[in-house]
């Protein structure tokens, strides 16, 4: 089966990060978001990729190119105009199923499960505030109601950005009337409208409970997701001199000195740490770290930082020297 994966968006929250990389390249736990979400994926059968890429697109392409050998195709969006549009744009005019995987979540599921079942199978789980979100009602698991962003959610079930597809055909038949009538939430053209012009034409649509969603969209649910992670890729081992309080990532060619690193801690490859308390943070490609006491803090890639106890969200080649 393949899958689609929307990959195009700028990633605004997750500033000053996103001005170098692409969100979905993003370091969490060794390894960036979209290599977790495609490892996943091959684990479970999927066997062909579509990716929609837009925003520093060429850096997404060339990050699986290099690192998977499954068969990719790469479908450029050049206005954003959300997610059921992205979406639309990687389907393909066949009866044949697809999975679609949002591209900056993380998901503790079995796609397996899911990809057999004959009807489209949506991905929820339930919320404390449903109004952020694309929204469910159910009878059983059988879909009875979609709608996006209400004000007045109809449940606590919100879509958490899994879908199996029946028919790539349907939805995008479904999503192509959404566009030609300027059906909107929000100002964009969303697949939850275009899930219930399906519902509403006759298709059965199911829900499947996820236990585990995490979202990278922001700083402190990127850390979230680090620390999920962590607990399965966890690599601790002894550094003379520092201490290593598991579970932590350290990368390769890492030099660590006279230091406490973790728990919850990922220092990317080539990085220095010296002097320094580190826990609960993701340490980028190439950056050092000299005397610095450090809690949830996301630095970038060779960005340096000296003398500091506090709390940082630094961009990729910054420099912060508080001696």
């Amino acid at each position: 089966m393949r899958a689609i994966i929307p990959a195009a968006g700028v990633g605004t929250r997750l500033r000053p990060h996103t001005h170098t990389l692409p969100k979905v390249l993003l370091n969490v736990a060794g390894k960036p978001i979209l290599g977790h979400i495609i490892d996943s994926l091959i684990k479970d059968g999927i066997n062909e990729l579509t990716l929609i890429i837009g925003y520093q697109g060429e850096k997404v392409s060339e990050y699986v190119n290099e690192h998977y050998d499954i068969p990719t195709k790469y479908v450029v969006q050049e206005k954003r105009k959300g997610l059921g549009h992205a979406v639309g744009m990687g389907l393909e005019d066949s009866d044949d199923p697809a999975l679609i995987i949002l591209g900056d979540t993380i998901f503790d599921a079995d796609y397996s499960d899911i990809m057999e079942v004959s009807d489209t199978v949506i991905g929820v789980t339930e919320v404390e505030d449903p109004r952020r979100f694309g929204v469910v009602e159910v009878d059983g698991e059988i879909v009875t109601g979609l709608v996006e962003k209400p004000e007045d959610p109809p449940s606590n079930l919100a879509l958490v950005g899994i879908y199996k597809i029946a028919s790539q055909k349907k939805l995008k038949a479904a999503i192509d009337e959404i566009v030609e009538k300027d059906i909107t939430t929000k100002g964009e053209y969303q697949l939850t409208d275009a899930l219930q012009i399906m519902l509403e034409k006759g298709d059965t649509l199911r829900i499947s409970k996820v236990k585990g969603w995490y979202d990278c969209g922001k700083k402190e649910t990127l850390l979230s997701t680090n620390r999920f992670l962590l607990k399965s890729v966890d690599n601790s081992r002894d550094v003379e001199g520092s201490t290593i309080i598991p579970p932590v990532y350290i990368g390769e060619n890492c030099k660590i000195e006279n230091s406490v690193i973790g728990p919850y801690t990922t220092v990317d490859n080539n990085s220095v740490v010296k002097n320094s308390i580190v826990k609960d943070s993701i340490i980028g490609e190439g950056a050092e770290l000299l005397g610095c006491n450090l809690d949830r803090s996301l630095i970038g890639e060779e960005a340096v930082v000296k003398g500091l106890a506090q709390r940082l969200n630094v961009g990729d080649h910054s420099e912060i020297d508080f001696g």
